[in-house]
């Protein structure tokens, strides 16, 4: 350029247009520096500059290694950053790691700033993959996606996450009766959400009574959608009841990952613990104990108190999958496990452990998330959407 019959050869400053916003003067002389250093120091918030940079230049030893740094500094305040980067800019693993973040710490770390930032299509991703690690049960998922929509929709609001909740419900209420006999969800505001909910496994919150009277009073949910819910879970009673069904007897991993219920528990300190989810569960009553290291399922029917009815079939069977984790202050994976799909038969008030847990484990608090199904879904009268 400076020797040959061109333009810039007598010119004493030649201007470059640098065509991506994220590149900055500090970032290209980083970029450069690397081609005469075999190390170069990346602060995480320097990062995407530097990867921006890299990328323009076609450094891919700099290019690698901005991304090894963002896998390792990922936490609240980065990963939406780092995940639209990586999108950008092609790097997939780190795509891939940021997701695995999110399932692993939207429910399990609520925060208002994140939910602010979340877009749509990650959203999407998120509650309509089985591994997402659910705190309680889907009904904590629909309230979750509720507060992450009004700080879509408002995000100039400023609060604490405790705080939210009602923010939200006053907030819905008034559009309420602005868009009368219409559900949210089909007003011209909330029709950009209709693919993330969509992805709400409703049968699990209309199987709740206290639950199934919020989301019919909040009205953000279609009267239809709920309609062939109420239809689909009343034939399944009926086939529990009437037909003998004892539940799965293989494992179909698509049925399970597509409409297996979610729910989890946090354990705050070692001790020990009996619990149940909340729902109508077609009379299998499926009490979790931690104790010992131990977790033990059991089917409840004569030897504990239970508020609903409880089937008296001689076996019943639930398929599963069972995963354990602990996380550290930045939301970073530290130990995990977890059992598979697997098939559970169990006779009346009969126990079964189904995971061992040996020390290196027991890091509190420990976060425990199931999904389990109870009934096949896989029937003529279901097919109907």
């Amino acid at each position: 350029m400076f020797s040959g019959s061109w333009k810039e050869s007598s010119m004493n400053i030649i201007e470059l247009e640098i065509p991506d916003q994220n590149i900055d003067v500090e970032a290209l002389q980083v970029a450069f520096g690397s081609l005469y250093r075999d190390d170069v120091l990346i602060k995480p918030s320097r990062v995407v500059a530097i990867l921006a940079a890299a990328c323009l230049l076609q450094l891919d030893g700099l290019i690698q290694q901005c991304g090894e740094t963002m896998k390792e500094t990922i936490n609240v305040k980065t990963v939406c950053g780092y995940y639209t980067s990586a999108g950008t800019y092609g790097l997939d693993s780190v795509k891939k790691k940021c997701l695995e973040w999110l399932l692993n710490n939207l429910m399990t770390h609520q925060n208002v700033e994140l939910f602010k930032e979340l877009s749509i299509n990650v959203m999407e991703q998120l509650i309509g993959s089985s591994n997402l690690f659910v705190m309680q049960v889907e009904m904590d998922i629909y309230t979750a996606l509720k507060k992450w929509m009004f700080l879509q929709l408002v995000p100039s609001w400023n609060g604490s996450l405790k705080q939210v909740l009602t923010e939200t419900d006053v907030w819905f209420s008034k559009q309420r009766k602005d868009f009368e006999g219409m559900a949210f969800l089909e007003t011209e505001q909330g029709k950009p959400f209709v693919s993330v909910f969509r992805h709400l496994r409703l049968q699990y919150i209309i199987s709740d009574l206290a639950s199934a009277r919020i989301i019919e009073q909040d009205a953000i949910v279609p009267s239809e959608w709920l309609s062939s819910v109420y239809k689909q879970q009343w034939f399944a009673m009926l086939r529990a009841e009437q037909d003998s069904e004892v539940g799965p007897q293989e494992i179909n991993k698509e049925e399970l990952e597509g409409n297996s219920m979610r729910c989890g528990r946090k354990l705050a300190k070692d001790g020990e613990y009996c619990w149940r989810w909340t729902g109508f569960n077609f009379g299998f009553d499926l009490l979790v104990t931690y104790t010992n290291r131990y977790i033990i399922f059991k089917r409840n029917t004569l030897n504990q108190p239970c508020s609903g009815s409880v089937s008296l079939q001689p076996r019943r069977s639930i398929a599963f999958r069972l995963r354990l984790a602990s996380f550290d202050s930045s939301g970073k994976l530290i130990c995990s496990r977890t059992t598979g799909y697997q098939i559970l038969t169990l006779e009346k008030d009969q126990e079964q452990v189904v995971m061992n847990l040996d020390s290196r484990l027991l890091i509190f608090p420990l976060y425990i998330c199931c999904n389990f199904l109870i009934e096949n879904n896989r029937h003529p009268e279901n097919t109907e959407n």
